[in-house]
């Protein structure tokens, strides 16, 4: 994980001009669509359920709603991924969580987005049922088998395992690394 890490803080480190220049020849129009997202995470065989996080995954750094993410939004999720504090994480989680858009994450929602994950990380060592049922059974304090954007946030965080267990379901850095990666690669050829 060491080597994992430092690659990625490297990549963070480069100056603004570099990280621009990637973007631009990547994207020369400054836009990245959903097609050209799923190109460059190679979504070919992927489940409905890995496609629709990955749509998920987009719609939440495209803040501004218009259907593309900007080099702006760009910088803004590789930080908030790599070097964001705990609630801004959380609070991006619960969005990515939350597809209806109704401020609550039901069971439903949590479940699909776990196999999802899944899916793209291809590990399945915990059913996505079970991790589920844990996040319910601690952090839904009224039973109402749905949480709202404070139960998820203090929730979390009065329960490191939990907080642990999210952390490293919600670690994307594999998918940064093969935006880079592809980047990279279509600049050397």
């Amino acid at each position: 994980m060491g080597t994992h890490c430092s690659s990625l803080d490297d990549i963070l480190e480069e100056d603004m001009h570099h990280w621009y220049t990637k973007f631009m020849r990547e994207s020369p129009s400054g836009l990245i669509t959903l097609f050209e997202l799923k190109t460059m995470l190679e979504m070919n065989g992927m489940t409905e359920e890995a496609s629709s996080y990955v749509d998920q995954v987009f719609f939440t750094f495209d803040m501004d709603g218009d259907g593309y993410i900007d080099f702006v939004e760009y910088i803004a999720a590789i930080s908030l991924l790599l070097k964001g504090e705990i609630n801004q994480k959380l609070k991006w989680y619960f969005k990515l969580f939350d597809q209806d858009g109704n401020g609550k994450i039901d069971k439903e929602e949590l479940e699909t987005i776990f196999k999802a994950i899944q899916d793209i990380t291809r590990s399945y060592d915990i059913p996505p049922e079970e991790i589920v049922t844990l996040i319910y059974e601690k952090i839904d304090v009224h039973g109402e088998g749905e949480l709202t954007l404070e139960e998820f946030i203090s929730g979390a965080r009065e329960h490191p395992d939990i907080m642990d267990m999210l952390t490293k379901m919600m670690d994307l850095t594999h998918v940064l690394e093969i935006i880079v990666r592809g980047q990279r690669k279509k600049a050397i050829n």
